[in-house]
């Protein structure tokens, strides 16, 4: 296995993005279903409406863009080629912060969130709250490989995520768990040597002030 990290750049070819808007507007629909909610499953008219929003709408190279402000990379772990956003902060004693994805789900759940953990100072807070940011994409969404076999669970990426972290040259970092249920790899067991248990996020739950996060995070480093 190589332990090489190399640059990546988000880059969908033209002929990508048509086949994909061909395949949407070519569907062929089956027939409505017979109840007025979604007992049935996914109402055909709401399905025809994303796939309508996806085939004329949505901004891919906008989003593509958006994405590629940040530093992006790919390492291999475990067998596969794991895609990772790893910002630096301006601030040097910033906090390692490692923060996952849901799935199904995306790192561009965090394009809005990264800027302010990185640079708190610019968007009205205090350099003591700072982070250098590591976003990884699980195996098998966005732009990380595929796994061949099964048995990638919560305990086998959160090895791997401490093998990103250590590589990275982190001994010691905050988690953030994408779910608020025990299934995320920040509560894995075999990743407690290294880590300081961060903040959940859910969207049942109202997310604490930063600057409170931050501060909790390193009381439990001291």
């Amino acid at each position: 296995m190589s332990a090489e990290i190399k640059p990546y750049r988000i880059s969908t070819g033209d002929d990508v993005l048509d086949d994909l808007k061909s395949r949407l507007r070519n569907t062929r629909w089956p027939e409505a279903e017979l109840v007025e909610d979604w007992s049935q499953g996914a109402p055909l008219k709401w399905i025809k409406d994303v796939c309508r929003y996806w085939a004329e709408e949505y901004d891919w190279r906008g989003r593509e863009a958006r994405l590629n402000r940040f530093a992006q990379f790919t390492t291999e772990i475990d067998g596969l080629d794991i895609h990772f956003l790893h910002v630096r902060s301006p601030h040097p004693e910033a906090m390692p912060l490692v923060i996952t994805h849901g799935w199904p789900g995306s790192v561009v759940e965090f394009h809005k969130v990264i800027e302010p953990l990185t640079d708190p100072t610019a968007h009205g807070g205090n350099a003591a709250d700072a982070f250098h940011v590591v976003c990884p994409s699980l195996p098998g969404f966005g732009f990380s490989e595929k796994p061949k076999t099964t048995g990638w669970g919560v305990d086998r990426m959160a090895s791997s995520w401490a093998m990103l972290m250590d590589r990275l040259g982190y001994k010691r970092y905050g988690a953030q768990a994408a779910t608020g249920d025990r299934r995320s790899p920040p509560r894995s067991v075999r990743w407690t040597r290294n880590i300081a248990p961060a903040f959940t996020s859910h969207w049942r739950c109202r997310p604490a002030p930063m600057w409170k996060a931050s501060r909790r995070l390193r009381k439990r480093t001291r």
